[in-house]
């Protein structure tokens, strides 16, 4: 703090981050509009709007980094909690289910975010490049974490944003400002974890075949062993490293990949409970409806209703990002 003689007063430098924050802020605010999610021009940027805070929503999310550019967000993964703000954004290697909620937004001054899909093939393009340098991410890390919103972090994103007014600049200029911000965060501590499941032969990468077989085909039987096999692992070890990764084990990431898909077709698709239950792979609808209960806190088409009804979280709670 700088005093300054002239008027007798206390100045505070300042502080380029907190001005690029609020610049990002005015920049989503501006594009998003009214909208809860908006798709923009840019493949993999979406931007998102909440007026209050929601309740906790179980959903996926998909390799991706959100940015929090007004307001407050938690996720729970197993039992390890994730809060990010402007300060620290989120960093997502693998498909996750999770439970997400709104802590902090108002109509006054409402949560506004974007979210950047993680293309890996740009990322192992990066990555073969010499000079980019990565710490070696710790053994039982999770494919979570938070990091800090640097300037030149923030500046990037910024730009991004500001190509949607240049649409005809998008398809030169989108690659190469996600490319720096995927290498901002692979030169940070958090980038370790997403080297490590990016990288051929690496026990993440191959854990991340694992979990990757599992979202694409949820509603086949799952029998550890062949998953194992298709890793390259024997069944301890993927277990561990699953574990680690997803904070649960293959069986428990099935069942609640079942029960999230079930409960999007039920709600978009007009699904009723039993058929539901059956397309996502259950051979029993008492079992089916139990296990539901418990993941959402209520029956299968009473938590539909609930959905349903004016001012529920409805995007919000069925969306993987």
């Amino acid at each position: 703090m700088k005093m300054n003689r002239a008027r007798g007063k206390a100045s505070v430098a300042p502080d380029p981050a907190h001005e690029l924050r609020l610049e990002l802020a005015r920049k989503v605010a501006l594009w998003v509009g009214a909208s809860e999610n908006r798709a923009t021009g840019i493949r993999g940027l979406t931007l998102h709007r909440r007026t209050a805070p929601t309740a906790p929503c179980s959903m996926t999310y998909e390799p991706s980094l959100t940015v929090i550019a007004q307001g407050r967000k938690r996720v729970e993964l197993g039992r390890t909690t994730f809060i990010y703000d402007p300060s620290r954004f989120l960093l997502t290697s693998v498909d996750l289910p999770v439970i997400s909620r709104v802590i902090e937004a108002s109509e006054a001054v409402p949560c506004l975010a974007l979210s950047l899909k993680l293309e890996m093939p740009v990322v192992r393009e990066l990555l073969s490049r010499e000079e980019i340098e990565v710490a070696e991410a710790p053994f039982d890390s999770p494919a979570m974490a938070t990091g800090e919103t640097t300037v030149e972090f923030l500046s990037a994103c910024c730009r991004l944003v500001d190509l949607l007014n240049t649409p005809r600049d998008i398809p030169f200029l989108s690659g190469m400002i996600q490319r720096e911000i995927i290498y901002r965060v692979l030169r940070s501590a958090e980038g370790a974890r997403l080297r490590a499941i990016a990288t051929l032969g690496e026990q993440s990468h191959r854990t991340a075949k694992a979990i990757a077989w599992i979202r694409s085909n949820y509603a086949k039987p799952l029998r550890v062993e062949d998953l194992a096999e298709l890793a390259g692992m024997g069944v301890s070890t993927l277990h561990h490293h699953f574990r680690a990764l997803t904070a649960m084990s293959p069986l428990q990431y099935q069942k609640q990949v079942r029960l999230q898909a079930a409960r999007g077709r039920m709600l978009l698709d007009g699904l009723d409970a039993a058929s539901a239950g059956f397309e996502v792979g259950y051979e029993s609808a008492s079992q089916f409806s139990r296990e539901y209960s418990r993941y959402f806190g209520q029956p299968p088409m009473r938590d539909i209703r609930t959905l349903r009804s004016p001012g529920a979280p409805l995007l919000e709670s069925v969306s993987a990002r």
